[in-house]
């Protein structure tokens, strides 16, 4: 079974600038989730996929670099439209689709999700925050009644997807175009896993994190 992880790279980010190559804790943002994947052992290959070969200076070793058409660095791009042209150019039997904004996502991480996919009949994994606490939606409590408020060490937890990674089958993509299929295992993550830097003020908590001991 031929697992192939990729990361969608764009240098022109519009809300933080020059994010994917800024430095963290010494090195490219990029950088951090490039050498997270080369770790897990069952990735059989590791692309950036990215427009612009600028990029490839900063690839650790053993990184592929595939370059996609420009039209796909569009704002208004949707990533299934980049996940259909790396699905079309690279064949594999399962696809690990990371980012690099979730810099602090172990490896045993993703490996133990992975294996829930290649050897435990999940079709697709996703990394995921427990939140277990009051949350509303469209005006309205999610996960408790106005009327019976329980002890929050009682009440339903809601799973918050984070963009650290989406595992799935190839026919997952090819049949549904979805990344989480219809038989999910919900990879839980803690919150400095689960960081992801949209915005400078994430960036700003991730340079803190990442002077951490022992993080």
């Amino acid at each position: 079974m031929k697992v192939v992880a990729f990361v969608p790279i764009r240098l022109n980010s519009q809300r933080v600038e020059g994010k994917n190559l800024r430095l963290l804790g010494g090195e490219p943002l990029l950088c951090h989730i490039l050498r997270t994947l080369l770790e897990v052992e069952a990735i059989d290959e590791v692309y950036v996929y990215c427009s612009d070969p600028a990029v490839r200076p900063y690839l650790p070793d053993g990184v592929r670099f595939l370059r996609r058409s420009p039209r796909l660095d569009r704002n208004e791009t949707l990533g299934r439209e980049i996940y259909d042209a790396f699905t079309a150019e690279v064949v594999a039997d399962v696809y690990l689709l990371a980012h690099a904004t979730s810099p602090f996502i172990r490896p045993a991480t993703i490996a133990a999700a992975l294996h829930k996919v290649t050897d435990e009949g999940y079709d697709s994994a996703f990394s995921a925050e427990r939140m277990q606490t009051f949350a509303w939606y469209r005006g309205e409590p999610l996960n408790y009644a106005l009327d019976a408020i329980p002890r929050t060490q009682e009440i339903e937890p809601v799973f918050v997807e984070t963009s650290a990674f989406f595992i799935f089958r190839r026919e997952i993509w090819c049949d549904l175009h979805q990344r989480i299929g219809r038989h999910p295992y919900v990879a839980v993550v803690d919150r400095i896993e689960g960081i992801d830097i949209d915005y400078p003020e994430d960036f700003a908590l991730a340079e803190v994190i990442a002077k951490l001991p022992n993080r």
